[in-house]
């Protein structure tokens, strides 16, 4: 069974520090770019950022951009965000996501990703 799982979410106060983790089982995605998706009460999911299949590439929200860094290790199988300055707006429930095409670019459309994982709840307080 392939599963995806998130961890490190919580409550941190604006202008802190988080970082999220998203472990794979079942597979390895060494091969496929990954990505980290939101979702806010009352909002659609939105990609946050992506990573290529050998982390040498990123993309970024406009959002996030200079304030979250992605990363990866393939040995391990995990993925992680690193967010810094947090922002009230940051509040959301944080996805991980993989798939697509082997070897293929990091994307920030949600319909190029077949594996998901359950969230992680992150919350930041004024």
């Amino acid at each position: 069974q392939v599963r995806q799982v998130e961890s490190g979410g919580g409550l941190v106060q604006a202008g802190g520090s988080l970082t999220l983790s998203c472990a794979a089982s079942g597979r390895t995605f060494s091969n496929y770019a990954r990505g980290w998706f939101r979702q806010a009460p009352g909002k659609e999911r939105e990609f946050v950022a992506a990573i290529s299949w050998s982390g040498g590439t990123t993309y970024y929200a406009d959002s996030v951009k200079g304030r979250f860094t992605i990363s990866r290790d393939n040995a391990k199988n995990t993925m992680y965000l690193q967010m810094n300055s947090v922002k009230p707006e940051d509040t959301a429930v944080y996805y991980c996501a993989a798939g697509g095409l082997v070897y293929g670019s990091p994307s920030g459309n949600p319909h190029e990703y077949t594996y998901w994982g359950q969230g992680t709840q992150v919350t930041v307080s004024s």
